[in-house]
């Protein structure tokens, strides 16, 4: 009897703890089926296995749209590098090569996740280029058909949310959420870091500058895909690129090829973009305010001044031939002095807003932010007084803050300014009256001609990323330009060249093959003349960093051709070492391109006449080339960033030609 009770006893034991298996199995499967993105619990407790359905799925999930979510902590960055130049004891003095390689400030981006490249401030890797391609297809509405053909077989396809939920290399992610419609995932194309940097080989080097050996593994090759190049060979067997630069492009059939690797399909010229500039001067192009302002009256009384302002050909303080007309310069800087007042709004949290980067490729856009904020000469606490009203964020800061690494989607960072303009219209009257046509952004990121796309379309943009096939508008936005600061605590550093008599190089190029154009630049003219110095990219090395500098200092003309994008900061690199630019970019608006005359102190040559390059310079007479080579050091002055701003530096270039702008840009109510 005994024996049958502890039997009875034991069974209902055994039956609980199946119960509680039986809870915990269910548990688990609910809480995949809510975690797990589309569906995939059951099939995670399976061993992986390719799925034919995985292609058709992704395609169909591209189609579905929802809103983004914000995503990450806010930084943790040293803020004595980032915002107070004359405290920071921590900024080295080390050289750099500028736009060529890392340099000064390298370490800092290294902890933040990225390595410095040569041209855009981060090394791009193939992964980034696949942003590009996904924010200039699949944001377009492209055909869902191009997904299936990117997408692979891995079950790891789709795990995106989870990956980006991991930390970014001393980022930790409290909280992320990425679209569910997958443009690209994470694994769809593996990327590996290919370093295209010239090494010194085994036999060292013969010359100052030497091509890397071609990597021979076929894991690199099959890893490495959409990098940038010209091709020489294509092996259908292999489905990869062999490219010139010693480069390898998975050659999937059916992809598109990303827009940063293919010429644009429209262009305009400079002549007519003087044109442009023209015609929108002569009928402003601005919306009427809903109610009228007194500033606006002040703005209006301006223009008549400007446009018939006194003679000033003999100036000592500016040299003429610099600007389209120095008089109209001249009197319109003086307005503004008088004049102009400016209102920088409080709102905006840290790192984004109101915490600027002094150092490296976008450092523009923070000592801008920086000299603006402390500014007491044109800045106002109360805004009823100003004529216009600055939104101090940083784009870079945007894109390293908000941006979901591998998620290949940047709505996120365009709705964060959307809901900070949205904020704007809601707590002043000031955004409503114009619809932001008195408002300004200063910004040097590639991505923000993106970002501010739409709900800001109105607002006065100062933009590095100049390109009119962008949405960059003559006459309204401003060409910023993209200064490549190496210490903080000394923009000035290491400035002038040689003279013209010992300029011995006719052109000088070196760094790395970004985009469609600089390949073709290095078909036609690497190791093809003794006078033409074009290399690829430099080697590392302090050594070379200043190899590269000497070559500036004694190059008579400088190469300064298109990356990913338009801009490059060879452009001010040159004027900083007195070589005369030479700017190889389609659809490039130059800095303040409203006041400046290029043509004095550049050559502006269109992208299809690379191969008569050397014709084009040898052309230029020697007595034009050395007016042009004075008024690139008499220019130099209008692109030097200072602690305390200088009367017609860049800072107050930057912003006269903001002024300029809206005093030929507004209406009156």
């Amino acid at each position: 009897m005994e024996c049958h009770f502890r039997f009875h006893k034991l069974g209902r034991v055994r039956a609980r703890w199946v119960l509680v298996v039986l809870l915990v199995a269910v548990t688990h499967l609910l809480f995949q089926s809510l975690l797990l993105p589309y569906g995939k619990a059951l099939r995670s407790l399976l061993p992986e296995k390719d799925d034919p359905r995985d292609v058709n799925y992704a395609a169909r999930t591209a189609r579905i749209s929802t809103k983004y979510a914000v995503v990450r902590n806010p930084l943790t960055v040293n803020a004595s590098e980032l915002i107070d130049t004359s405290t920071s004891d921590d900024l080295d003095d080390g050289g750099d090569l500028g736009s060529d390689t890392g340099g000064e400030g390298d370490d800092r981006f290294e902890e933040f996740g990225f390595t410095l490249d040569e041209e855009k401030g981060l090394h791009r890797t193939s992964q980034d280029l696949v942003d590009r391609y996904v924010d200039d297809t699949l944001n377009s509405a492209d055909k869902p058909e191009s997904l299936a053909l990117i997408s692979m077989k891995n079950e790891e396809n789709d795990f995106v949310l989870s990956k980006a939920s991991k930390d970014r290399r001393g980022f930790p992610l409290d909280q992320t959420a990425v679209e569910p419609n997958i443009e690209m995932s994470t694994e769809n194309i593996r990327t590996e870091n290919i370093d295209l940097r010239l090494k010194k080989s085994d036999g060292g080097l013969d010359s100052p500058f030497q091509p890397s050996p071609l990597a021979s593994s076929a894991d690199a090759l099959v890893n490495a895909s959409f990098s940038t190049t010209s091709t020489s060979s294509v092996s259908e067997q292999s489905g990869l690129l062999i490219t010139n630069n010693h480069s390898a492009i998975a050659t999937t059939p059916g992809v598109k090829k990303m827009r940063c690797n293919m010429p644009p399909k429209s262009i305009t010229t400079f002549q007519e973009m003087n044109q442009i500039l023209v015609r929108h001067r002569a009928k402003s192009r601005s919306l009427r305010p809903r109610w009228s302002s007194v500033r606006d009256k002040e703005i209006l009384a301006m223009k008549p001044q400007i446009e018939n302002a006194p003679l000033a050909m003999n100036d000592q303080e500016l040299y003429a031939p610099l600007f389209r007309n120095v008089s109209m310069f001249k009197r319109s800087y003086e307005l503004m002095e008088r004049t102009l007042k400016v209102y920088v709004y409080k709102d905006g949290d840290k790192p984004i807003f109101h915490q600027p980067i002094m150092k490296g490729l976008y450092a523009s856009e923070g000592w801008f932010m920086k000299l603006m904020e402390r500014n007491r000469r044109y800045v106002v606490k109360d805004p009823r007084r100003a004529h216009l009203f600055y939104m101090p964020f940083s784009s870079r800061m945007l894109e390293h803050v908000l941006y979901v690494r591998n998620s290949h989607n940047r709505t996120n960072l365009r709705q964060y300014l959307k809901e900070y303009s949205e904020k704007l219209a809601a707590k002043y009257p000031y955004w409503n009256r114009t619809g932001g046509a008195d408002h300004f952004l200063v910004a040097c990121h590639d991505w923000a001609p993106y970002e501010t796309r739409h709900h800001m379309e109105r607002c006065m943009k100062a933009l590095c990323n100049a390109d009119v096939t962008s949405g960059f508008k003559i006459g309204r936005d401003v060409s910023f330009p993209e200064t490549y600061v190496r210490s903080a605590r000394n923009p000035l550093r290491d400035l002038g060249g040689k003279p013209p008599s010992r300029r011995h190089v006719l052109a000088f190029y070196a760094g790395n093959i970004h985009g469609y154009l600089r390949p073709i630049l290095l078909k036609y003219w690497k190791d093809k003349d003794p006078d033409m110095k074009i290399f690829g990219p430099m080697p590392p090395g302090v050594a070379n960093k200043m190899n590269y500098i000497q070559h500036m200092k004694s190059s008579k003309y400088c190469i300064c051709p298109k990356g990913y994008e338009v801009n490059s900061p060879r452009v001010v690199e040159s004027i900083f070492y007195e070589c005369v630019p030479v700017i190889i970019s389609d659809n490039f608006v130059p800095p303040f391109f409203e006041v400046l005359n290029w043509e004095a102190f550049s050559i502006v040559l269109a992208e299809k006449d690379i191969p008569k390059l050397k014709e084009i310079l040898l052309s230029i007479p020697k007595e034009k080339y050395l007016e042009m080579q004075l008024a690139v050091r008499k220019a130099q002055k209008h692109f030097l960033w200072h602690a305390k701003p200088m009367k017609y530096d860049l800072f107050h270039m930057t912003l006269h030609s903001i002024w300029y702008n809206r005093v030929f840009q507004i209406k009156p109510r």
